[in-house]
């Protein structure tokens, strides 16, 4: 049977040399690009991580991706913003005329401005992956401050362009059943467009117990100091604007007590004073935290030190709309899981996969209720949850579904 062929035209704003855009953005591409979709990827790169262009480009040229990168403009605010949008347009429209791309698949709110222009001249289809509220992530963030006037009228610019987009594109993409409720109660969407669900996905097999090498892992024990006996409690991941660092502090004060040798260790390019900081105000001990850095081939082998992990994330509006990438990476790996609750969908899947705790009210009253005890987890459970959930396999054939659906008349 004679394979389909698609020009798809992907635009992102994020860099693919950024850790979100090997995680996130890469795999799925390659993986379409396995499946004979042609793509065309353009996205922004920034000067600091120049250094990892040559081995994006080996990849990508590896993997049938052809890859633009532009230059992302970091100052000034918005106004460069506004540049690299000018510049998106520019290079998509010179691609198409060379190409003839069948869709344009944007990659949030920046992207599907360059995308929805796409559309109208061209007629191509339209492929909106919001990803997210995003013009509200910036004002729940404190990246824009509504009381100046100049951000209040781009919060309000990029409301409008929202319905714009939900409105004219022929297919729209959200990381949780939670966001796609949301947009399906709002009264000015006429059309009532069909919202595909595709979470943060995550190679599997990339986060199994059978791909770590056991002895690297009691390697990587004894280099951090970790004890046979100690109880560790696991961070992955940045650290600012929605994760609650001093909340998960207070919880492991709380833990302490409770397991009389523990470690809390933060997988994280955080400078490890930012969180000792913390951790002093709350009498905990420096030599019970560590701070490691790590590549993103060689986190599994750190979360593997994991009896336990944790994440709290501010339950603003816009994180109905958030999937965690750490949370499919956790579960794959049979790592159970406390959180909070009110995050995009992780309160159902976590309880439904038997993946840990949600807890309700983050006070000591509340963590003191209880103790974390990895043993009473069914690991089996939890990795078939992520399997059900974040298989980057399930993840490359829903949008290639999205594909065919919309191109199949052109075809």
């Amino acid at each position: 049977m004679e394979k389909i062929k698609i020009n798809v035209l992907y635009l992102s704003y994020d860099g693919m040399t950024d850790p979100l855009g090997q995680s996130q953005v890469l795999p799925y591409l390659f993986g379409l690009a396995a499946k004979s979709v042609c793509i065309h990827l353009i996205s922004f790169e920034k000067k600091e991580r120049a250094v990892n262009i040559e081995n994006i480009k080996e990849a990508c040229q590896e993997n049938g991706v052809v890859w633009h990168p532009q230059p992302y403009t970091k100052n000034p605010p918005l106004i460069s913003t506004l540049f690299d949008i000018r510049r998106m347009k520019k290079v998509a429209h010179e691609l198409h005329k060379a190409v003839h791309f069948d869709l344009v698949h944007c990659r949030s709110y920046i992207p599907a401005i360059a995308g929805r222009a796409l559309q109208q001249k061209y007629n191509l289809k339209f492929v909106f992956d919001m990803r997210g509220f995003w013009p509200d992530e910036r004002i729940e963030g404190g990246i824009w401050n509504k009381n100046n006037p100049i951000f209040q009228r781009a919060y309000a610019f990029f409301k409008q362009k929202e319905i714009t987009f939900f409105n004219s594109a022929d297919a729209i993409v959200s990381l949780t059943e939670n966001g796609k409720k949301e947009i399906e109660s709002w009264d000015n969407l006429p059309n009532k467009p069909q919202i595909d669900v595709i979470p943060c996905c995550v190679d599997i097999h990339r986060f199994q117990s059978d791909a770590i090498n056991t002895e690297i892992v009691n390697d990587k024990r004894i280099e951090l100091g970790i004890s046979e006996k100690d109880f560790v409690l696991g961070y992955i991941g940045s650290i600012g604007t929605w994760y609650m660092l001093s909340e998960m502090l207070d919880y492991y004060a709380v833990l302490r007590t409770q397991k009389t040798e523990s470690k809390f260790l933060f997988i994280s390019k955080e400078p490890k004073e930012n969180i000792i900081k913390h951790a002093r105000k709350k009498n905990i001990p420096e030599e019970e935290i560590i701070v490691i850095g790590a590549p993103h081939n060689k986190v599994p082998t750190y979360i593997s030190l994991f009896d336990f992990s944790i994440f709290f994330i501010r339950p603003t509006f816009s994180k109905k709309a958030s999937s965690p990438t750490k949370q499919g990476e956790l579960m794959s790996l049979g790592i159970p899981i406390i959180c909070n609750s009110g995050v995009g969908d992780t309160d159902l899947i976590i309880k439904e996969s038997g993946a840990g705790i949600v807890l309700e009210t983050l006070d000591a009253e509340n963590y003191r209720s209880f103790e974390l005890e990895p043993n009473n987890y069914d690991k089996k459970k939890i990795k078939s949850g992520a399997e059900k959930w974040y298989s980057l396999e399930k993840g490359v054939n829903q949008y290639f579904d999205i594909y065919k659906r919309l191109c199949l008349d052109n075809l």
